[in-house]
């Protein structure tokens, strides 16, 4: 896994601005450095040394020099590319899948990327044109941001580097705000950096005369075939698995995997036997620490286990680092979690395997349900008739049903903007002081629902997540948490043949009443215990809802909430009655709450000075 820059044209200190910007992603690759520099473009490049450990360093050439790489990523078939490419009579001086890329772009051009296995983030330069081709994988596992500044192109894996370009002008970008307070995260390719986007998954880029190209070269669309039956199903998705835990299990380094108590790790854990596990948890009681249940499994299928237990100071302590190193606030408190769990494994092994992924292809989220929950309300009772009941039920206490009847007013590509809906248009309004940028979240995916019309609403449910959840929420944060630790980790659910059995898996396999990722769970069912196969979706718990009602953390809060910052973008006063709601019980306003306070954290250390700077030392958040 690694790091890479780089910017077209030429500037004043050329070789020290690459420099800078290579630097500050060093936790990316601290093993080694690259550079390559002309009158047309510098590339700056680090390396964390997994496969080929001696002569795996880039820049990589191909024969004659004429292209230049430097590339992120893993690539699981490049012994199998490069067999074919040396027939094809391309010579190759390592043994590294890097170079196989550079020698399939060569041969294939653009058609390349659909012949690869793997996670990437890669640029090609051409000497003899001064073109610039980079490409995203398949899913978006590994990042990609650029921008066009002063008619120079600047890429780089992390925008932070883009920052160091000292002719890209740092900017807020005001209309991401209105989208992070809806889903959580800013919603690609758009970011907070005025300028600076993000290369969509399963996209490629030109750069030439000056000009930038974008192109879709994959979507991951589903095609259910309703003629497979259960075991048939269970049988392809048991045999693809292996298949693909052992392709990512590559490396010239030890392996090591992610291990909670929930189905999708566990059964990439059966694969590790006398092999290292890692968990964390909180001291907050069986349901915010997984510990003990990733414990009792680790002993059934031999497996050297390493457990930390995070304490609420340590957490909190951990934030303002962990939103530097994410570069755009992210208001999922996990990726805390999974920062601490990265830099658990990081002490014993360069490479982990994870379970991101199974949710989004195989129909994992409790959310999935509600197609079947409502389906029978919907029918009785018309838009009009739920229209009314909802209205009524707005006006009634927290009873029991009231619920239901809020969550059955509206008709999915109305209700479901993803996992995490926070503020809709009508509570933007009120807590922000420029209403101008506000929309309805539903605007946005509406371009993906239109795509999928015709589907069920499960389908469609999984095809937005996909699209919008996994990108901005659940794949950003595995990189830079793990990367942030110099940690590679590795996703085998999210690999292209485990796809194309997921999406032919007939609805009723993926989300059904007997449970969530049915035929998927049937598989790991082979390997697990029934009380793991079958323990409902509980994502990885935080206890944010418990601290802010602790008066310690609810007055960090709180001066937060009434700072110079926040006076800058909110109505402070409707900002402190969601805390005080929350920290006297009368609400769960947690996961607002934590958003606000998550975004303002983030914007005094990227927005706060000139420089930024990481805001806490490595050490005060060791173990």
């Amino acid at each position: 896994m690694c790091g890479l820059c780089g910017f077209t044209g030429e500037i004043i200190d050329r070789d020290d601005v690459l420099k800078r910007m290579t630097d500050v992603i060093t936790h990316r690759g601290p093993d080694s450095y690259g550079y390559y520099t002309s009158d047309k473009i510098s590339m700056g490049f680090r390396r964390l040394s997994i496969i080929d450990l001696d002569a795996g360093s880039q820049p990589i050439y191909n024969e004659d020099k004429s292209l230049v790489l430097m590339f992120n990523g893993e690539i699981y078939n490049y012994k199998d590319l490069r067999k074919e490419l040396m027939e094809a009579g391309h010579k190759f001086y390592t043994q590294t899948d890097s170079e196989v890329l550079i020698h399939a772009f060569e041969e294939w051009g653009e058609d390349m990327l659909m012949k690869l296995r793997g996670m990437f983030g890669f640029a090609i330069h051409n000497t003899k044109d001064g073109s610039l081709f980079i490409a995203r994988d398949f899913f978006g596992i590994k990042p990609m941001h650029y921008a066009m500044v002063d008619g120079s192109f600047v890429y780089a894996s992390e925008i932070k580097s883009i920052l160091e370009y000292p002719k890209y002008k740092k900017k807020f970008n005001h209309k991401a705000l209105d989208n992070y307070l809806s889903f959580q995260y800013v919603v690609p390719p758009e970011t907070f950096f005025e300028g600076i986007y993000c290369l969509l998954p399963g996209h490629y880029l030109w750069y030439r005369d000056g000009k930038v190209t974008t192109t879709r070269y994959f979507e991951a669309t589903f095609k259910p075939d309703e003629s497979l039956t259960l075991d048939k199903a269970v049988d392809e998705i048991e045999a693809v698995f292996e298949d693909s835990v052992n392709a990512h299990k590559i490396s010239d380094v030890e392996v090591g995997c992610f291990l909670s108590s929930g189905v999708d790790s566990s059964y990439v854990s059966t694969y590790f036997a006398d092999q290292k596990t890692f968990t964390v948890g909180f001291d907050f009681g069986d349901h915010y620490n997984e510990i003990s249940w990733a414990k009792r499994l680790s002993e059934k299928i031999g497996v050297d286990h390493h457990t930390k237990l995070i304490g609420s100071d340590e957490f909190w302590g951990a934030v303002p680092k962990v939103q530097y190193q994410m570069d755009q606030p992210l208001a999922d408190p996990s990726c805390i979690a999974l920062y601490f769990v990265s830099k658990l494994a990081s002490k014993y092994v360069k490479v982990v395997l994870s379970g991101e992924g199974a949710d989004e292809l195989f129909g994992g989220y409790t959310v999935y349900n509600e197609p079947h929950v409502f389906k029978l309300y919907q029918k009785i009772f018309n838009q009009k008739a739920r229209t009314a009941l909802a209205n009524k039920a707005r006006k009634m206490p927290h009873i029991k049903g009231r619920g239901f009847i809020l969550r059955g007013e509206r008709v999915t590509e109305e209700k479901f903007i993803g996992n995490a809906f926070l503020f809709d248009d009508k509570e933007k309004d009120e807590i922000l002081k420029d209403t101008s940028i506000v929309t309805r979240p539903q605007d946005l995916c509406k371009k993906f629902y239109d795509r999928v019309r015709g589907y069920d609403d499960v389908t469609k449910m999984q095809y937005l997540d996909i699209n919008l959840w996994m990108v901005g929420d659940i794949l950003l944060k595995a990189d830079r948490m793990s990367m942030a630790n110099s940690l590679e980790l590795r996703v085998p659910f999210l690999d292209r043949k485990v796809f194309e059995v997921a999406r032919k898996l007939p609805t009723n396999l993926r989300v059904n009443r007997k449970n969530t990722k049915y035929a998927m769970r049937m598989a790991a069912l082979r390997h697990l215990p029934k009380e793991t196969a079958q323990k409902e979706k509980l994502g990885f718990p935080v206890p944010t809802r418990v601290w802010l009602r602790d008066e310690k953390f609810y007055n960090i809060v709180k001066d937060m909430f009434k700072s110079e910052t926040a006076e800058m973008f909110f109505n402070t006063d409707v900002l402190v009655e969601l805390l005080d709601e929350h920290f006297h019980n009368k609400e769960d306003n947690s996961r607002k709450v934590w958003t606000i306070y998550v975004f303002l954290l983030w914007y005094n250390i990227y927005f706060g000075s000139d420089k930024v700077v990481p805001p806490i030392p490595e050490n005060q958040i060791d173990d």
